[in-house]
């Protein structure tokens, strides 16, 4: 199964790396392992996403900028409503970026 680096930007994934790039420093962990970790860890969350995620969210704002590149797109939303069956709650600035799940199983 093939994945994508997305969530290595989220606050977790960037407190993955750099705890790796500590322990790589300190000569605990070699660069290959901590890139096996990094790539086990792109895994696990898209695994764990698609398993544990029934949520659906709508959402509603004014599209500042969109790109399509490399099959990957970007959106920067502002003003954005978002909308569950509990809540709603808005945000001024949003940046999505979605990718083909299709690409995954290839």
């Amino acid at each position: 199964m093939a994945t994508f680096e997305l969530y290595r930007r989220s606050t977790v994934g960037m407190c993955l790396t750099e705890t790796l790039d500590e322990m790589v420093s300190n000569g605990v962990l070699s660069p290959e392992h901590a890139i096996q970790v990094l790539v086990q860890f792109d895994k696990s969350m898209t695994e764990a996403l698609e398993a544990q995620v029934k949520s659906k969210v709508s959402m509603k704002g004014h599209l500042h900028t969109y790109r399509f590149c490399d099959n990957v797109w970007t959106f920067i939303l502002q003003d954005v409503m978002f909308k569950t069956e509990e809540c709603q709650e808005t945000v001024g600035r949003v940046k999505i970026v979605a990718c083909d799940s299709k690409l995954l199983s290839q």
